[in-house]
């Protein structure tokens, strides 16, 4: 008795026609026929009734039915549970990182999840965040470091790290620099210096301006916060950073809270809900990091 003539023997059962399961499973119907008399012939009793256009169970094919599937299951189940092993022996774990980040938890899980499970193969790439996401989604990732405005990716599993809100960072002796806390209004009413387009920093301070019916005058972008904060350091438009990244920038910008900003940026580790065995098992390496020297980081999202 082979598997594969259990497997034709459920779709004829389920499909109540030889020709709709022969397409099912990939075969001809002369083909799948063939395979089921000689299953017959080995249990010894008829299983389907072909004495109509459609083909029924007979007495024994509906008692033979329900191990034919349990047999089914149970193969399916040592496929999974063979997997699963060799996905941590010997797999492989693409990840995704927004570009100029330095997230001491996610560095730390990756360290401990490559000691516990030497033999998977682990790749770090850089983007911006909306690039990451979608290569998350095609496949071409298994994992990303993202940052997001309005929550994590949807249809994505993810483990948010971090949500804050948004700060102006100007030199000393600015007219920002001796306020505790400013407004969206009162920051675009200077040049402001940001992330790309694509980060989640920016898409939270876009969309705010957007909802408030502000136009920001965008005198430059850079790719990583330390080139934007030293750009407004040299006088070229006020900072927008998170509230995280602008203590480390306090040597020559003063960091000042916005604080009418709806969305808060979001920082999160994503993957797809049909991740491997490996990637899921470095999501609990990252969620036993977080919270653990988090306070000590910059990234850009």
């Amino acid at each position: 008795m082979e598997l594969r003539q259990l497997e034709y023997f459920v779709a004829v059962a389920e499909e109540a026609n030889f020709t709709r399961a022969a397409e099912r499973v990939n075969i001809s119907q002369s083909g799948i026929s063939a395979q089921i008399k000689a299953l017959e012939k080995e249990v010894g009793a008829e299983l389907i009734d072909r004495s109509s256009r459609v083909a029924r169970l007979t007495v024994a094919g509906t008692a033979a039915l329900v191990h034919a599937r349990r047999a089914l299951e149970s193969s399916a189940a040592l496929r999974h549970s063979v997997d699963e092993v060799l996905s941590l022996v010997r797999g492989r774990v693409a990840v995704g990182m927004v570009t100029a980040c330095t997230v001491t938890p996610l560095f730390d899980a990756l360290a401990a999840f490559h000691s516990a499970y030497p033999g998977v193969d682990i790749t770090l790439a850089e983007a911006n965040s909306d690039e990451l996401i979608a290569r998350v989604r095609s496949g071409t990732l298994d994992v990303a470091l993202v940052g997001t405005a309005h929550g994590p990716p949807e249809g994505l599993e993810s483990l948010v790290m971090i949500t804050e809100g948004l700060a102006a960072c100007v030199p000393p002796g600015h007219p920002l620099a001796s306020v505790s806390a400013v407004t969206l209004g009162e920051v675009c009413a200077h040049r402001v210096v940001c992330l790309p387009v694509g980060t989640g920093i920016r898409s939270v301070f876009d969309d705010a301006c957007a909802a408030a019916d502000i136009t920001a005058d965008v005198a430059l972008a850079a790719s990583a916060p330390g080139a934007v904060a030293d750009l407004a350091a040299r006088g070229l438009g006020v900072a927008i950073l998170s509230r995280s990244m602008a203590p480390d920038f306090e040597d020559r910008l003063v960091p000042v809270p916005i604080s009418d900003v709806p969305a808060d940026a979001v920082l999160a580790l994503t993957w797809s809900p049909k991740a491997s065995t490996a990637v899921r098992k470095l999501a609990t390496y990252v969620s036993g990091c977080v919270g653990q020297g988090l306070h000590n980081h910059s990234h850009r999202g």
